[in-house]
């Protein structure tokens, strides 16, 4: 069994919603994870805003836009009068609901509840719609399996448990639609997932069934082998690691989060990237199998800030590094890449919201410089320590670019260099040269 991610634009209108029956009606046997229509958590996130300021006529008055979006896309998504019906009344059920919430209290638990609705509903509609089609389609509720526990990371046990007694309900069934993002809490209380989203539903579903591939369909054409923004005759990355997939996924390949692809990952499943705009594109398929020797790709991110402690007391000295990060860790700041002497040490972060507090905090301990609009330069690929001559090749593609500091080593998968921001595109120019062109 396979199981299939579509996204809010992928559902985001009725020939949207009609494109992806299509695409799921192959014959096989198959779960589908849907996100809420494009537009919409944003819509009741600004619903619930209303609401917190306890401005119920504000907050009708954008839920009855909203309604009235739904009722067009009914109107034009069904061909018989008997599914439009059960469309404006599914729609109509879920927007009372959110009416009912401008009379009372509202707190963080009403909001998560009210931002479920989107999900509920595009599940809705689209089941509908299959089964007007005559496919046997059966509506999974996820807040009947999907649960996380109390430090709210999901239950594996619980969600497939309880995931398979749903399935064997329904022993005829050809598809399985089910909402992502959406879960219950440790409690009982309407929640989600947070991090990841629907993909992440995907891959926690994918996990418990054992499924065969997990497929994600964006609008987005896979992962490339640089930023097509800046490189010219960038071509799309077929086969990934996990490991590559995530360190991508960190320089600003925003098609997956690192996390959701865990659960897949652990249990050895296969996660394929698809582009709903192109849907006979090969996309990129991202396993636990590595192209032995190949680099894969070159990626970039801004806005990094460089903070250098520099101390005499760091040499041949104990714990020196742990007060350094412990600082970072009491102001919630990761550090990206870090670089240490027998007398100082070299760190990056991307978010600045305390670096005042941190640098005050970090001159008790030496002396501090500080470089900003800085860029962290990735290749990604097999870089082995073994494999000989890849640092030669990136070094060598490199040499016109100052470099502040390089990172190899950490990471089986990627060498990262932290430049200028200004040198960003003179260096993924010089690397695609020096690591792709060459291979052709």
């Amino acid at each position: 069994m396979k199981v299939l991610k579509f996204g809010g634009t992928s559902v985001g209108s009725a020939q949207r919603m009609k494109e992806v029956a299509k695409l799921i009606t192959d014959g096989e046997r198959k779960i589908v994870v849907l996100s809420a229509m494009s537009g919409t958590t944003n819509t009741l996130v600004e619903i619930s805003d209303y609401l917190y300021k306890k401005n119920p006529e504000g907050a009708n008055e954008i839920i009855n836009k909203l309604e009235a979006k739904y009722k067009q896309v009914i109107d034009e998504l069904y061909a018989t009068e008997e599914y439009k019906q059960k469309g404006l009344e599914i729609v109509k059920s879920h927007f009372d609901y959110i009416r009912s919430f401008t009379k009372d209290l509202f707190t963080l638990f009403e909001e998560k509840v009210v931002l479920a609705q989107g999900e509920l509903i595009s599940t809705a509609m689209v089941n509908y719609y299959l089964q007007e089609c005559g496919v046997k389609s059966v509506l999974l509720p996820a807040l009947e399996f999907m649960r996380t526990d109390k430090n709210g990371e999901p239950d594996p046990v619980y969600i497939k448990d309880k995931l398979q007694v749903q399935v064997e309900l329904h022993p005829d069934a050809e598809i399985f639609i089910t909402q992502g993002f959406i879960c219950r809490n440790a409690y009982g209380e309407i929640d989600n997932l947070q991090r990841g989203g629907s993909d992440y539903t995907a891959s926690l579903i994918g996990a418990a069934v054992d499924a065969s591939e997990i497929e994600i369909w964006t609008d987005i054409d896979g992962m490339h082998n640089n930023d097509p923004r800046i490189v010219e005759g960038t071509t799309p990355v077929r086969q990934l690691h996990f490991e590559e997939a995530a360190e991508l996924a960190y320089f600003g390949a925003k098609i997956l989060h690192p996390t959701c692809i865990q659960p897949a990952k652990y249990a050895n499943i296969p996660v394929r990237l698809l582009n709903t705009m192109d849907p006979k594109a090969p996309g990129t398929l991202i396993s636990n199998d590595t192209e032995k020797g190949k680099i894969k790709a070159v990626a970039a991110k801004d806005n990094i800030t460089v903070i250098k402690i520099k101390s005499s007391r760091m040499l041949l000295a104990h714990g020196f590094l742990r007060k350094v990060f412990e600082i970072f860790e009491s102001y919630q700041t990761s550090i990206d890449m870090i670089c240490t002497s027998e007398v100082g040490v070299s760190v990056s972060i991307d978010n600045t919201k305390h670096i005042n507090e941190i640098l005050d905090d970090l001159k008790k301990y030496g002396t501090v410089t500080v470089d900003k609009d800085m860029c962290i330069v990735c290749v990604v690929g097999d870089l082995e320590w073994e494999n000989v001559g890849f640092e030669a090749k990136t070094m060598d593609a490199m040499r016109n670019v100052p470099v502040r500091m390089i990172s190899y080593g950490g990471s089986n998968y990627n060498i990262s260099f932290l430049i200028r921001e200004c040198d960003k595109k003179a260096s993924l120019q010089a690397l695609s040269q020096a690591l792709f062109d060459s291979n052709k």
